[in-house]
């Protein structure tokens, strides 16, 4: 900055007598700067296939603006008119080159859609829905690292987000506005972009419907924790990846067996049954310890039922801790 201040002062110096005028070279030297960094910080933010994308499409547009300058030389000539006027060659270079650089940066996403991009990113096409921008623990799957990359977030589902955070009800406001409070904090997460697409299905209605039209015609992915989009998708041959599965994948394996300490909580469904719960949520039924409610047990495994709901542990007492010590579900091999 100080540097194009100073060659802005030097060249006033040079050019013009007055000070007044040499003050006004450093400033411009100064707004240059300051521009110019902006652009810099702004293209650091854009992928690289974006910016090749706009630099192509400008390139074709200067070309259009080209042919249809010599056109309308060719015309004025055989009119035997006058030379169009300069300014007019200037202007539709202009509009040409500016319509080039913005249609390439846009419509570069359409060319994985024909097999012409990237074999990687054309597999590696993953939708955010809406309800797992909501549910937040996408976000934290990122902080881990566990996954890297570009996420698509749909234009319709950044609608639908606001839409929610714009509702009268106050639960869906704050639902809404989590959302888009989540976006935020994975666009700062290490090695994961956020991309924003136009895409649109104006035929069809629907988030979930327009969602599962954008993975079909991008042959992509999409991540949700909602278990009838989760269906409707697998039907039409599109691959999942739900959240919910990933959480039940990474809970704690207990075997038929093994002992574990845990806390009665409260009353089964069956007479005689307790109801306990481990720190992830797992529910453990615990046969003949309904009076021990609120006392620490120690249970035998007996079975595990997997379920679309979770994890269910069913077991048996076997001894009764009399201290009430600080419950957290400690497995004993």
């Amino acid at each position: 900055m100080l540097a194009c201040s100073a060659s802005g002062y030097s060249i006033a110096y040079h050019s013009y007598d007055r000070w007044w005028e040499w003050v006004i070279g450093s400033v411009l030297g100064l707004l240059i700067a300051v521009v110019v960094i902006q652009i810099e910080q702004a293209i650091r933010k854009v992928s690289l296939r974006v910016i090749l994308g706009g630099v192509v499409g400008m390139l074709v547009g200067l070309l259009i603006a080209f042919l249809l300058a010599y056109g309308l030389s060719f015309v004025s000539n055989i009119m035997e008119r006058r030379q169009v006027v300069p300014w007019i060659y200037a202007l539709l270079t202009a509009i040409m080159g500016y319509l080039g650089l913005v249609l390439g940066s846009k419509k570069v996403e359409e060319l994985s859609l024909f097999g012409w991009g990237p074999a990687k990113e054309l597999s590696d096409y993953r939708l955010l829905d809406t309800s797992v921008i909501i549910d937040g623990r996408i976000a934290d799957i990122c902080d881990t690292g566990f996954m890297e990359g570009n996420l698509i977030v749909p234009r319709f589902v950044l609608d639908e987000l606001q839409y929610i955070a714009d509702s009268s009800d106050s639960m869906k406001r704050a639902r809404g506005r989590r959302g888009l409070d989540i976006l935020n904090r994975m666009q700062r997460s290490t090695g994961i972009y956020i991309d924003v697409v136009d895409h649109d299905f104006p035929k069809i209605k629907g988030v979930d419907a327009k969602l599962v039209a954008l993975a079909k015609k991008t042959n992509g992915k999409i991540i949700t924790n909602d278990f009838n989009l989760n269906k409707v998708a697998e039907l039409q041959g599109i691959k999942i990846l739900n959240v919910n599965e990933l959480a039940n994948a990474m809970k704690p394996v207990v075997l038929p067996g093994e002992l574990m300490t845990v806390k009665i909580i409260k009353d089964g469904k069956e007479p005689g049954q307790g109801v306990a719960y481990l720190d992830d949520g797992t529910m453990i039924i615990v046969d003949n310890a309904q009076k021990y409610q609120g006392m620490n047990v120690e249970a035998l495994v007996t079975s595990v039922l997997q379920t679309t709901a979770g994890r269910m542990i069913f077991s048996e007492l076997k001894t009764v801790i009399s201290d009430k010590k600080s419950y957290g579900a400690n497995m004993k091999q």
